[in-house]
């Protein structure tokens, strides 16, 4: 039977068959494991059993040298850079691999990392995780987490914390990229896939009507890239926005300290922010009754919305701003 390299519709058809039979069993080991153990245990090892189940189907079909029910579905077999031969086990292990544990490991080793470094220093690491962050603190990643992030003083952890910050805001933005790419050129419908370099071959059918769509997709493409560069341009022009805001912010707060530590000083009294340390600027109070420096109060509630005092919980929209406050 002839054979053609498969085209982009044939492809994400291809990965749409697959996204639904992987999805549908997703969903039936989170069924089985919410029936046998119940919500608790289903909600802490709900993303764990949505990777088991995407390993299990890849290592049936495509690591055990099988197509998988998508590729059945269009005609199209795996095949190397080469496009003569099979993909060898290991290409097909490393592909399984980067399509499934890498994007659980990279995910999971954010959202500890994110955890680990605004977490206080006087709060307590045993604290109970959150159900985003799946199992609990006694993981062996996030208990190398830890032990990495003791050890970088204040100033690192901050600059880690932009890092990690910078990393959630571009894999979004790589992977629109490679799906644009992809509309454009046709081949690698999947990340994993172009690093590598698994490509298809169709094997029996009409290759006309592939070809009369080929210009469409490479349409839709450039109108993906292009929404990407806007994209990534109203980010950075946001991100300049925010830190020219803040800029403002200090300056503003350094004049009005100067202001403030010169009537201090006539009027002899001096009272301290405990979240700063250092004389109060801009006192606000929380619905408690407890005061801070306005900045330091609502960076505090960015993360965390309870008074850092007596814990009580309240909405950031409760702050009141002591204007003319002179204690």
């Amino acid at each position: 039977r002839a054979m053609a390299a498969a085209g982009p519709a044939q492809l994400v058809r291809c990965g749409q068959k697959d996204e639904l039979y992987r999805s549908g069993l997703r969903s039936g080991a989170g069924t089985a494991l919410h029936g046998l153990a119940g919500a608790k245990k289903w909600l802490e090892w709900r993303r764990e059993i949505e990777l088991l189940s995407d390993v299990a189907y890849f290592v049936l079909t495509t690591l055990s040298g099988y197509q998988t029910l998508g590729e059945e579905y269009v005609n199209i077999v795996q095949v190397d850079s080469t496009k003569k031969r099979v993909p060898s086990f290991l290409r097909r292990a490393i592909f399984v691999s980067l399509h499934t544990v890498v994007p659980y490991c990279l995910e999971k080793g954010l959202l500890h990392l994110e955890h680990e470094l605004q977490i206080e220093p006087d709060e307590s690491r045993t604290s109970q995780s959150s159900p985003a962050l799946g199992l609990s603190s006694q993981t062996l990643m996030r208990n190398w987490i830890q032990k990495q992030v003791g050890e970088l003083t204040e100033q690192q952890k901050k600059r880690v914390l932009q890092i990690v910050y910078v990393l959630k805001q571009c894999i979004p933005l790589l992977h629109r990229l490679h799906l644009a790419v992809f509309y454009i050129s046709g081949t690698f419908y999947h990340l994993s896939k172009r690093i590598t370099g698994i490509t298809y071959l169709h094997f029996g059918g009409l290759q006309g009507e592939d070809q009369s769509i080929r210009s469409s997709y490479k349409f839709l493409g450039i109108i993906s890239l292009f929404h990407l560069l806007l994209t990534i341009g109203v980010q950075m022009y946001s991100f300049k926005q925010k830190q020219r805001a803040r800029q403002e912010w200090k300056l503003h707060r350094n004049l009005a300290h100067q202001k403030n530590t010169t009537k201090e000083k006539t009027t002899g009294r001096h009272s301290h922010c405990t979240l700063c340390l250092e004389e109060r600027r801009h006192t606000t109070a929380t619905p408690c009754g407890h005061l801070f420096c306005w900045e330091c109060i609502t960076e505090w509630c960015n993360t965390r919305t309870e008074c850092p005092l007596c814990r009580e919980k309240f909405h950031p929209q409760k702050l009141i701003y002591l204007r003319h406050y002179q204690l």
